[in-house]
């Protein structure tokens, strides 16, 4: 089996300003997620995608080749992960290059393990379209919508039980994506139906958007 580790870094952040080469204690945020990478691969088998010259000094500088830099076009608000994941594969097979599975590692979760990716690689087999990251959502037992009446009304949990006893619920935590390319070639992400899970914890799930996110990460990466 082998594996194409996919690290996608857009430059324009509008949350946070060069988020993804912002130090975070120290070392910048995309450093972290390479680290992870290197503990599963060698480097020509991790692909930092990005459009930005100065995300590709800083991965540089780091020792890692970045293989080429991603078209403005796949660099918009409006593109899609698909598209930019396809455009790294059709690279790498114009080199002659073919994987057979490929690992989408974001840089904004930066409290994941290379152990966590390998247990969810375990869990993978090529009858599978994905292996995704989650976390246990405590929000089935609260969340509620608007009816037409303008009321609040329970969405889930219609009996209005307490959290304990209501069935489990998963959120994507966005940490690791196990892709079968095969089926990515077939049919864009969102329509992936053969998918598992491999739950992740509350602390190595968290995801940083915005600056609280960034603040919450500096103080657990500190202890």
């Amino acid at each position: 089996m082998k594996i194409l580790y996919v690290i996608p870094a857009r430059g324009g952040s509008k949350g946070i300003p060069k988020k993804n080469i912002k130090p975070l204690n120290g070392k910048p945020l995309i450093y972290y997620t390479i680290d992870v990478a290197r503990q599963l691969t060698t480097d020509n088998n991790i692909c930092v995608s990005t459009d930005d010259n100065e995300i590709i000094e800083v991965v540089e500088d780091y020792g890692l080749k970045v293989p080429f830099k991603r078209p403005t076009h796949l660099a918009t608000d409006t593109a899609t992960s698909n598209d930019v994941l396809l455009h790294a594969v059709s690279y790498y097979e114009n080199k002659g290059e073919h994987y057979d599975v490929l690992v989408l590692l974001q840089p904004t979760s930066p409290l994941r393990k290379a152990a966590q990716v390998k247990e969810a690689l375990s869990l993978y087999d090529e009858s599978l379209d994905m292996v995704v990251s989650v976390k246990e959502s405590h929000s089935a037992s609260v969340i509620c919508s608007e009816n037409e009446s303008g009321f609040l009304e329970l969405t889930l949990n219609k009996m209005g039980l307490r959290r304990q006893n209501i069935s489990s619920f998963y959120e994507y935590n966005g940490a690791i994506y196990i892709i079968n390319l095969k089926s990515l070639k077939e049919r864009p992400l969102f329509q992936l139906t053969k998918i598992k899970k491999y739950v992740m914890d509350e602390v190595s799930s968290h995801d940083i958007d915005d600056q609280l996110d960034w603040q919450l990460a500096e103080i657990i990466g500190r202890q």
